[in-house]
């Protein structure tokens, strides 16, 4: 049975190791996150509303929205779930008594970890793009292959949608790949056969909401998307004048380790933190909210 949305924002944590890592990011995007938990605290948040009947209101509404099955809410839902839902989750629980110490990437835990080869992880990043792409559809109810319109919303991305794509481009991008990591990923694609990418376990989760009609189709479709978002990340980073140093020195407000485990930071990372799911969580709620205001 799929939670109902006000369950799903009300039971977003507060503070874990995805919360941290996200807010660790802040100096990418300053200010544009704050990590609102409760869906009463979102409508306040989202309308400035303050009359609890009115609340109410905008609450039973966007439920009922989100409870349509011919929209695209719990589609998008889906997606940011199922893209964040690493195979090999890191005992949670383990972890959860580390918070507010800094956990420490050594010993037992490093063992545990196991880095992505290049490849892997180049088409992780491409996988979690389109998936951004074919949510915003979803939300927005326009078709799922609209790259066009994606990449005009993407410049007037903020709040917790860009902070979702600036921790895709450090934690999936700047991290495990490089400086470099937009070439990377566009060899990657460009040497890669419909085999390889059905045999992703990020991709065979995901493909049943990917336009293209078969791997071979939707090859296309994901290299065609990236090819389009590129120019954006490319200045996404040179305007912040982004590197793996500086992204590793905020980390390290919360994680112990040396540089020479970059690819064991980004593989812990992926097996202990769920920003898509988080943040998307968030981006669909405050769109729930302004859709029920708008039609109150």
């Amino acid at each position: 049975m799929n939670k109902p949305i006000f369950e799903l924002v009300n039971e977003l944590p507060t503070n874990n190791v995805t919360v941290m890592m996200l807010r660790s990011l802040d100096f990418v995007v300053p200010g544009e996150w704050q990590n609102i938990v409760g869906f009463e605290n979102t409508i306040r948040e989202v309308t400035g509303e303050t009359d609890e009947e009115m609340i109410q209101a905008i609450g039973d509404r966007a439920v009922w929205l989100y409870n349509d099955k011919s929209q695209g809410y719990q589609r998008a839902m889906w997606l940011y779930q199922t893209v964040d839902r690493a195979d090999s989750a890191l005992g949670a629980a383990a972890l959860a008594n580390k918070v507010g110490d800094k956990i420490p990437l050594v010993g037992g835990l490093l063992s545990r970890v196991t880095p992505n080869p290049d490849k892997a992880q180049a088409i992780d990043l491409t996988i979690k793009l389109v998936v951004e792409l074919v949510a915003f559809c979803q939300i927005n109810g326009i078709p799922g292959d609209s790259i066009g319109d994606f990449v005009a919303a993407l410049g007037e991305y903020s709040g917790e949608s860009l902070m979702r794509m600036a921790a895709l481009v450090c934690v999936d991008g700047l991290i495990p790949l490089g400086p470099d990591f937009i070439l990377k990923a566009q060899s990657t694609l460009n040497n890669l056969s419909p085999q390889d990418l059905s045999s992703n376990p990020a991709f065979s989760r995901v493909s049943s909401l990917i336009p293209g009609g078969n791997a071979r189709g939707q090859l296309d479709f994901i290299g065609e998307s990236f090819d389009s978002v590129k120019g954006w990340m490319a200045n996404f980073v040179n305007q912040r004048d982004l590197t793996p140093e500086k992204v590793f020195s905020r980390l390290q407000s919360f994680i112990e380790f040396s540089e020479s485990k970059l690819d064991y930071v980004a593989a812990f990372l992926d097996m202990t933190t769920n920003y898509y799911e988080h943040t998307g969580t968030q981006t669909l709620a405050a769109r729930l909210i302004e859709r029920a205001l708008a039609e109150i």
